[in-house]
């Protein structure tokens, strides 16, 4: 392909049609027929020498090449948009728009109360959309999808982040932040047969478990550590929800394993007996995470400033927990 003759408006077609996965639907976005979003994509696939999306029921999938380009095409876009059309100077208190964010219960019970209280006081023309948070990796969710900020518990993404911050004279092209620090504990319910005594090695791994899991794979951190420990435990149920286990424990003589922050900002604590765990785990290290490309967004750099607001006011010190 010859870059010099590529007509840059073919990627603004490919950005819809990957945006939307339905051709329909794209040329509407794009104010085009339907057949000239598909004679775009055909120019497109013989420039690029690959087929790039196929019918798959009422739509189409992006093919492994379109998957690994869109990322790229999509940031170049949005860099270009914001170079030719600046957003206005953000007023908070007259400023109207969406911020979209992506976090697990456990998170959003810290944060979104007091956020909205912020919100409420300072820019009550803002309105928020919180997505379900179903990895541990947020980054392909920031580069494809209309998120504006990510916030979670992100062992894997924050590593390879700061290494390339540290390997690269060239930032990432994540910006990020350290909300704050907790750690798990053990939770089972008052009168659990466990609870009236230490809660040693041998006895957690006899007893039956709870698993929290966004993506919904059997198998967690907890169970990594006792891996290296030569032990194992048996996980009979799996939910998606840390709300969803305390309710389930409260209920059974299942243990399952939650954010100590959570535990007591919930007001959970009193409803069930805390135990440390019975071996080492890392500390949890919860981050927001964002596209450098969105830090030009009108209003992004409040948002991200009244999210670090409302985790210093929203966690629960140390202390009570």
């Amino acid at each position: 392909m010859n870059f010099r003759t590529l007509d840059l408006n073919l990627l603004r077609v490919f950005d819809e049609v990957m945006a939307e996965r339905n051709l329909t639907r794209a040329a509407r976005n794009l104010s085009m027929t339907q057949p000239a979003v598909s004679n775009a994509l055909r120019r497109l696939r013989d420039s690029l020498g690959d087929e790039l999306v196929v019918r798959s029921g009422y739509g189409v999938e992006p093919t492994k090449t379109a998957s690994a380009l869109w990322p790229a095409v999509r940031q170049a876009l949005n860099q270009l948009r914001e170079a030719v059309s600046p957003p206005p100077l953000f007023d908070a208190a007259t400023a109207e728009g969406s911020f979209v964010l992506a976090m697990a219960d456990a998170t959003a019970s810290l944060l979104m109360p007091t956020l909205v209280e912020i919100v409420e006081r300072e820019a009550p023309g803002l309105s928020f959309r919180v997505l379900p948070l179903t990895t541990r990796d947020p980054r392909s969710l920031l580069e494809t999808q209309d998120l504006d900020l990510a916030t979670g518990y992100f062992p894997a993404a924050m590593s390879a982040i700061t290494l390339q911050d540290m390997q690269s004279d060239a930032p990432s092209a994540f910006g990020h932040y350290r909300l704050y620090s907790s750690e798990y504990v053990c939770v089972m319910r008052h009168g659990h047969p466990l609870a009236s005594q230490p809660l040693t090695l041998d006895a957690y791994c006899g007893a039956r478990h709870l698993l929290v899991s966004f993506s919904g794979r059997p198998f967690g951190f907890v169970d990594e550590a006792l891996t290296s420990l030569g032990r194992s435990r048996r996980i009979v149920l799996t939910v998606n929800q840390f709300f969803t286990a305390g309710m389930v424990v409260v209920n059974s003589n299942l243990l399952t394993v939650l954010p100590r922050h959570f535990v007591v900002s919930t007001g959970m604590a009193s409803a069930v007996e805390v135990r440390e765990l019975p071996f080492a785990t890392d500390r949890v290290d919860v981050d927001s995470l964002w596209l450098r490309t969105r830090e030009s967004r009108s209003g992004h750099a409040w948002l991200r400033e009244a999210i670090v607001r409302a985790a210093a006011t929203g966690v629960p010190s140390s202390s009570s927990s």
